[in-house]
């Protein structure tokens, strides 16, 4: 005789955002726009938040945080925009950050 069973595995993780080496570098030219991408790749939903040199970034008219956080827009850009920003991404399983520093010019 024969027996056969199925089984049926979910796996779950934490963000996969990584970060290999120095902080990555974008430069912008000032009055123009920027739109930053904090990456999801995580299987589980997320709640994504955007900080401004180590505090929670306050959105205005030039900056919003757009889909859920995965986006932020700034318009206008101008030399106080500069600085590092840094998207955290959290799940039920822990949570994870990325980090850029942005450097207006003109």
């Amino acid at each position: 005789g024969e027996d056969s069973r199925s089984f049926h595995i979910s796996i779950q993780a934490p963000p996969g955002i990584t970060s290999i080496g120095e902080t990555p570098s974008i430069t912008t030219v000032a009055g123009g726009q920027l739109i930053l991408e904090c990456p999801e790749d995580a299987p589980t939903p997320s709640h994504a938040e955007w900080h401004w040199e180590g505090s929670p970034l306050r959105e205005d008219a030039r900056r919003q945080v757009l889909a859920e956080g995965r986006f932020l827009q700034i318009q206008a850009v101008v030399a106080a925009d500069g600085g590092e920003y840094s998207c955290r991404t959290t799940n039920a399983l822990g949570d994870t950050s990325l980090r850029v520093r942005v450097e207006v010019h003109g």
